[in-house]
């Protein structure tokens, strides 16, 4: 795929580099009590261990229901992200439908099985309340060089989404995690954008949290340009969602920045940008009660 020709875009790099001094240069001006009360409110509160239990999910699912009156003027996070196994739980749980149930899915974190293994995932975390689903890119045909196998997958699991939901009534949203630190170049990075977008995904999500290297503002620059290229070619507008690594206030003030300077205010709500996080929360109500919080 030439998404120079195609799209008008390959990276930068000097003009990537220059932009994210002057953005680290000045982050502390970026940050504020109502920026950090936004980003709170684009979390998708996680928790992807080994040792999740119905009971933890719940407990967790309630810390989120308890904000409003633990945290006045506190937004809820956008989704509570778990297995697939436990999205009954956190849709039984939640107080609200505005607190989208997310999962993981597609044989996650490493997208290493059949096709039709990572589909009937899919569809049994629709069925069981999933509103958003995380599915990995295909990385073993990706970094093979083939990009339509790897985007057939993910055109795939789109139907699939939307094929059940149709049934239930609903619209399941689906990001594409593109694994960026095990992508070779950046020119990857801006493949893998754009294959993910081309075939249906509503988000691109930097990573999965499971590798050494996550989220990095270099792969955040390169998928929010991809996806203002692609909003001016097509019309879509795709939302953007850095994972993995995004632990502190600054962090997501960092993020937050870029896809302010990139694609502009427009994007920064939850319906176009969120953030993967585990431990963000407490670090944002810390900021700003200004004293250690641990609610999470």
């Amino acid at each position: 795929m030439n998404t120079s020709i195609k799209y008008g875009y390959t990276p930068n790099e000097e003009e990537i580099t220059h932009n994210l001094e002057q953005i680290a240069a000045n982050l502390e001006g970026f940050a504020s009590e109502d920026v950090y009360k936004a980003c709170f409110g684009l979390m998708d509160q996680t928790t992807l261990s080994g040792n999740d239990t119905p009971s933890s999910v719940k407990a967790m699912v309630e810390k989120v229901n308890a904000i409003p009156s633990a945290f006045p003027g506190f937004p809820l996070p956008a989704s509570c992200c778990v297995y697939p196994n436990f999205a009954s739980v956190v849709a039984a749980t939640r107080s609200t439908k505005d607190l989208h149930v997310t999962c993981v899915a597609g044989c996650f974190p490493a997208s290493q099985s059949f096709l039709e293994v990572k589909l009937k995932e899919i569809e049994l975390a629709v069925r069981n309340g999933a509103d958003e689903i995380d599915i990995v890119l295909a990385l073993n045909s990706f970094l093979e060089g083939d990009y339509a196998a790897a985007g057939a997958e993910i055109k795939a699991s789109r139907e699939c989404i939307d094929r059940v939901a149709a049934e239930l009534g609903r619209r399941v949203i689906l990001k594409v995690i593109l694994e960026t630190g095990l992508l070779p170049s950046s020119q990857a990075i801006a493949d893998a954008s754009f294959l993910a977008m081309e075939n249906g995904a509503d988000f691109i999500k930097t990573s999965t949290g499971k590798v050494k290297v996550n989220a990095t503002p270099r792969a955040a620059y390169i998928m929010c340009e991809c996806i203002k290229k692609f909003y001016e070619a097509t019309g879509k507008k795709v939302g953007f969602k850095p994972a993995g690594g995004v632990s502190s206030a600054m962090d997501a003030v960092c993020y937050w920045t870029i896809v302010k300077t990139v694609l502009g205010k427009e994007w920064l709500n939850k319906d176009l940008f969120r953030f993967g996080v585990s431990s963000l929360a407490n670090k944002l109500l810390s900021a700003v009660m200004q004293n250690t919080v641990t609610h999470f």
